[in-house]
């Protein structure tokens, strides 16, 4: 079967969200057809938008997911899978940019480069426009340190559809624009014991 590879940004702030997304790794692994590629590093991170809530846990995975059919079948069903996984794991509609159980955002898929419907399974329970369609890439990650630092981590050197620059690239930009404490590394990811191990 034909892979592609995905990267899935993770983050989550209610709870243990650093438990959280260890479940959230293992639970992505796990989809049918699925193989985990690589973990980023885990990340403590400022809240954006509404900041009046607990610090968020992100991390990015790398995955090779089946192609589908086409970019857009394959884009969309992972993100189906994606939004059941949140659900599963007690996501509930807040206000937009609110405290998170698990947030999953598919944020690169191969060289695709997409805007199209989503299914009705496939939106997300927050409210706002961008609910009604798929952007891949995701169309704020240019923008999101908590996003690019541990993308690059990953991979560094790729350069998403319509970007016409690196990750690493963008991840130093941004740098330059938020404060240097809005995004810090705290634990690494232990393959052997899928969980993660303290800088």
């Amino acid at each position: 079967m034909r892979s592609v590879r995905a990267y899935v940004g993770l983050g989550a702030n209610l709870g243990d969200p650093a438990a959280t997304l260890e479940a959230g790794i293992a639970a992505l692994a796990a989809l049918p057809g699925v193989r985990l590629r690589g973990v980023s590093r885990l990340y403590a991170t400022r809240p954006v938008g509404l900041e009046d809530q607990p610090e968020f846990r992100n991390a990015v995975v790398a995955l090779d997911v089946p192609a589908g059919s086409g970019a857009a079948a394959g884009a969309l069903a992972l993100l189906v899978a994606l939004k059941g996984l949140e659900r599963a794991f007690g996501r509930k509609r807040r206000r937009r940019w609110g405290p998170r159980e698990l947030d999953l955002d598919l944020l690169v898929f191969g060289r695709a480069r997409l805007s199209i419907e989503r299914p009705p399974e496939g939106v997300s329970v927050d409210p706002g426009k961008a609910d009604r369609l798929l952007v891949v890439p995701h169309r704020d990650a240019a923008e999101r340190l908590f996003v690019l630092a541990p993308l690059a981590d990953l991979a560094p050197g790729l350069v998403p559809p319509g970007w016409g620059h690196a990750v690493d690239w963008a991840r130093r930009r941004r740098e330059a624009v938020e404060d240097a404490d809005a995004v810090r590394p705290i634990a690494t990811w232990d393959a052997g014991a899928r969980r993660w191990s303290p800088l």
